[in-house]
């Protein structure tokens, strides 16, 4: 590590609502091979990111970026420091989506017309270090809300036939948003589907449908997190 670059420390948000159901942490837990530590919003639990935080996670979430309940707006402000204390950001999912929200406003957040739930196929934009070298790639995905309408400062990374911004990146800065899920591998993605077709009945037909599909997973993990936590903040 050079004499200007301080020690990698993740402050790791997770969104989630129910740990009988998605337990983001545990997703995330094994390509962290640096120091972290969680904190959980619902409770209000947020980073102090004056203790030697480099880096910022925002977890995906049940909740819909739409319903705001307080903890949210306390997550904003939480962004919102650390863009302006230079911190990498990087946000899954509901983290994405808070991400537009925080930096853009809530008319870059809006109900998919299509939600995409199960193993999709992203379109990788050329240029894009991020993702990996190939134009076509798979994750898990599961989401009812998106991003929508960004121009600059954001670069649209990829997109889906259903969803135009599934990546982004603030321009010439370390902070990412990502709509799928690339930290969930296919078994944790397969238990997901199951805990929600037994919870949530309303959608059971769509989860199902998931479940049913063959999955097909690009790793594309191994690419994001190395770029991630190899972006240093300078002292």
């Amino acid at each position: 590590m050079k004499s200007n670059e301080k020690k990698v420390k993740v402050a790791l948000v997770d969104n989630s609502i129910s740990s009988e159901i998605y337990t983001p942490v545990e997703h995330w837990k094994p390509y962290l091979d640096v120091e972290w530590v969680s904190f959980r919003a619902t409770k209000s639990h947020f980073p102090n990111l004056k203790d030697g935080y480099t880096h910022l996670i925002l977890t995906g979430s049940e909740a819909s970026v739409l319903e705001r309940e307080n903890w949210v707006y306390e997550e904003i402000e939480i962004v919102q420091q650390a863009v302006d204390q230079e911190l990498s950001i990087l946000g899954s999912c509901y983290g994405h989506q808070l991400l537009a929200l925080a930096l853009a406003g809530s008319s870059h957040v809006q109900r998919s017309l299509q939600p995409e739930i199960g193993w999709i196929s992203i379109n990788i934009n050329e240029g894009n270090n991020f993702l990996g070298e190939r134009k076509r790639a798979y994750s898990f995905s599961i989401h009812f809300d998106e991003v929508v309408n960004l121009g600059e400062p954001f670069i649209v990374l990829a997109s889906s036939k259903s969803c135009q911004v599934q990546a982004i990146q603030l321009k010439d800065r370390p902070i990412w948003g990502l709509q799928i899920h690339p930290e969930i591998d296919v078994p944790s993605g397969q238990n997901l589907l199951r805990n929600l077709i037994h919870k949530h009945r309303k959608d059971k037909v769509l989860f199902e449908k998931a479940l049913a599909s063959i999955p097909r997973d690009s790793f594309l993990i191994r690419y994001i997190i190395n770029t991630f936590l190899n972006v240093r903040e300078k002292s």
